[in-house]
């Protein structure tokens, strides 16, 4: 077996706000650390249910949070930026499985530290379907007919995961009093409940399917504000729903329209207040 682990910051246990995942925040080097021995609990479970490889990807921010040295010595670890498909960068169809640790809730969703991708959006549409970073990143997983096996984080994370994928094994390590604070497990709990649920999620793999992207998805992105519209629609293909700041492109396929997203995202940014 080779799993295929893509690793957030966000749903980590214990990270509650922007100290925690700002790396010129205070918190910030506590968190790696917390970070990657939670990521470490997922891929060394893994390696002792019988996975012969782990590829694991730093998706978080500029996407080198993780602490090698700390991590089990046959992981394989992607790490920086820029990546041509960011959070599901080296996913292909020679995995048996996904596993999406540390995640959030999407933008419009209750949740800690809840967003998609940049502030700027506040809902992202596949057809008719919201997804948040979890469910674009499942939709490329399910292009290459790779099922997503369990997901960690929060008890809105969770659920928004279980609402896409039946069947799907999720790890609750804290739970929601607002999006600045929770009710969390320690590291030690944490990680027990991780690795229990990884063996799991291994054991149940043919009970889940991969979520299956349609053949040429319409993507829409609804940002905060108009500017952000404007700027996303300098990208070629796409144009602005008119009286509304959605932005749409009709792309050939989930890779295009993942693509897409990431270039709308960093034109968006290039917005200021006024």
């Amino acid at each position: 077996m080779k799993l295929y682990i893509s690793v957030d910051m966000e749903g980590i246990t214990g990270l509650v706000d922007h100290t925690h995942v700002d790396s010129n925040k205070h918190n910030y080097e506590r968190s790696r650390i917390i970070m990657t021995d939670e990521a470490n609990h997922v891929i060394t479970s893994a390696f002792n249910a019988g996975c012969k490889e782990v590829v694991v990807n730093d998706s978080h921010s500029k996407m080198n949070n993780l602490l090698i040295e700390r991590l089990h010595p046959e992981t394989q670890l992607i790490t920086g930026d820029v990546k041509p498909f960011s959070m599901v960068q080296g996913l292909d169809e020679s995995f048996c499985g996904a596993v999406f640790v540390g995640y959030h809730a999407r933008a419009a969703l209750k949740g800690v530290m809840s967003h998609s991708m940049i502030f700027g959006f506040r809902n992202i549409y596949i057809n008719d379907v919201a997804v948040g970073e979890l469910g674009f990143n499942a939709y490329v997983a399910g292009y290459y007919d790779v099922p997503l096996l369990m997901v960690a984080g929060d008890d809105y994370t969770a659920f928004e995961a279980e609402q896409l994928i039946p069947n799907v094994t999720t790890a609750v390590v804290k739970e929601s009093i607002s999006r600045s604070a929770a009710i969390s497990l320690t590291p030690a709990k944490a990680g027990q409940l991780l690795s229990e649920k990884t063996t799991l999620a291994l054991k149940n793999r043919n009970q889940v399917k991969p979520l299956t992207p349609p053949d040429r998805p319409l993507l829409r992105i609804e940002f905060t504000n108009y500017g952000e519209a404007e700027w996303a629609n300098l990208m070629p293909g796409t144009e602005i729903i008119p009286g509304t700041t959605i932005v749409q492109f009709q792309a050939k396929n989930i890779l295009e329209a993942y693509q897409a997203m990431l270039v709308m995202s960093e034109l968006a940014m290039r917005t200021t207040f006024c």
